[in-house]
């Protein structure tokens, strides 16, 4: 079982639960974003950016919950550069502490409901977005360039970057170079897409791929499976 909303406060965030069956891990695909999570085994874990799928192995009935925060937002809700978490699932107390402790409390006051738990993890996410003083906007400027086709070089122009600072910007703010993010943006798009219905074929050309050929390699290098495997698990 998998539900998810939008969440409150933060723009373009996303809640997110559910349960595991424990039948075979779950496939998680890199989507540039950090993710505060809870799990009713583990606690309370950061998602770092994965540059491949990920592979969550979990025992039957375990509960997850988790905030979703769009490319750019989570260093300042984490307090670290997004590559420093980059392809690993991290305790939240590693990074906060004390802080990491009090959050923990709430999430267990408020445990029994996969909307309680949310609710705490958009309130803590929240307070410390704004004690940072907000995200840094370059991230949302990169990015939906990024998604919506744009080349590195041209991004990097519109910016006012070069693209060699684009290129260390973008692995604090997204845990990856502006290329890698765009391959993984493209790719979401396209499966997107396809799961609208729309036939392969036509989803290469209009995400930007070379051909159907080109599409299924780069979406096999990164979900570690080709889109039709994809798509027939939903």
């Amino acid at each position: 079982m998998y539900r998810e909303r939008a969440a409150a406060g933060i723009r373009g965030a996303v809640l997110w639960h559910s349960v595991a069956t424990g039948i075979r891990p779950a496939r998680v695909l890199p989507d540039g974003c950090l993710d505060l999570l809870w799990s009713s085994r583990a606690g309370l874990l950061v998602a770092g950016p994965d540059r491949t799928a990920h592979l969550s192995a979990s025992v039957p009935g375990e509960r997850w919950v988790g905030l979703r925060l769009p490319p750019g937002v989570g260093p300042a809700v984490f307090g670290v550069p997004a590559d420093e978490l980059r392809d690993r699932r991290t305790p939240l107390a590693d990074l906060w502490g004390r802080a990491a402790a009090g959050a923990a409390d709430r999430v267990e006051a408020a445990r029994e409901t996969a909307e309680g738990v949310g609710a705490v993890l958009e309130q803590v996410a929240l307070v410390r977005l704004r004690a940072a003083g907000g995200p840094d906007p370059l991230g949302a400027r990169v990015a939906a360039r990024l998604a919506a086709g744009a080349g590195v070089a041209a991004t990097a122009a519109e910016v006012g970057l070069s693209p060699r600072a684009l290129h260390r910007r973008s692995q604090a703010l997204f845990g990856y170079g502006p290329k890698t993010l765009a391959r993984i943006l493209r790719m979401r798009r396209a499966l997107d897409l396809a799961r609208a219905g729309t036939p392969l074929a036509e989803v290469a050309a209009l995400a930007g791929y070379a051909d159907q050929a080109h599409l299924t390699r780069d979406v096999t290098e990164l979900a570690g499976v080709p889109p039709t495997r994809l798509l027939t698990r939903g």
